[in-house]
């Protein structure tokens, strides 16, 4: 195979994240995206280390194109509005992007891996501004942030996994998810 002239590491990445999102996080290797990119595998070491380092990169990504969608969907929204408009964008980023959604599943300490514990921190404080424009106590921001995304991930990796069998309309029922979050956050008031 001949090397690609102007391959860059954002190309290596770009790839790497359409892999993932077409098969899912376990089929992007190091061989099948040089193949994807035209190019011998040894090609990418001067753009990725190893194969560990490019899933590393993946969720450093994956957690940048969410938290942009994120902001995207609450800017110039306020209180409940706000809420609801983070929980359906952050259920269409993991519907549109499945490979990249599932390398967020866990979240490292800051002492683990700091560029990518900053990575995922970075859309804490428009979620706690979020959540304060509910006039929620500052002492509940970080429970209930978690309690948000663990009810939006059960949701979306049910859907994902095909957990949803009942001919019931799945997108009604996420809005009941949503009012439900919704109504237990402004019960904490």
């Amino acid at each position: 195979m001949a090397r690609k002239v102007g391959l860059d590491r954002r190309q290596v990445l770009d790839e790497a994240a359409t892999l993932a999102d077409a098969h899912g996080i376990e089929a992007v290797t190091l061989a099948r995206v040089a193949s994807a990119l035209g190019v011998a595998s040894p090609s990418l070491y001067s753009h990725v280390a190893s194969l560990r380092e490019l899933r590393r990169e993946l969720a450093i990504e994956s957690s940048t194109r969410l938290g942009a969608a994120l902001r995207d969907a609450i800017a110039g929204e306020r209180g409940v509005t706000a809420v609801r408009a983070a929980a359906r964008s952050y259920r269409a980023f993991a519907r549109e992007h499945p490979g990249l959604y599932s390398t967020l599943n866990s979240t490292p300490g800051q002492g683990a891996d700091p560029e990518v514990y900053a990575a995922f921190a970075a859309v804490l404080p428009d979620l706690a501004a979020v959540l304060g424009g509910l006039g929620l106590p500052e002492e509940d921001t970080v429970p209930l942030i978690r309690t948000l995304r663990s009810a939006l991930h059960g949701f979306v990796s049910l859907e994902a996994s095909g957990g949803f069998g009942l001919p019931e309309d799945v997108d009604a029922s996420f809005e009941v998810l949503v009012e439900v979050l919704v109504a237990g956050m402004l019960a904490r008031r």
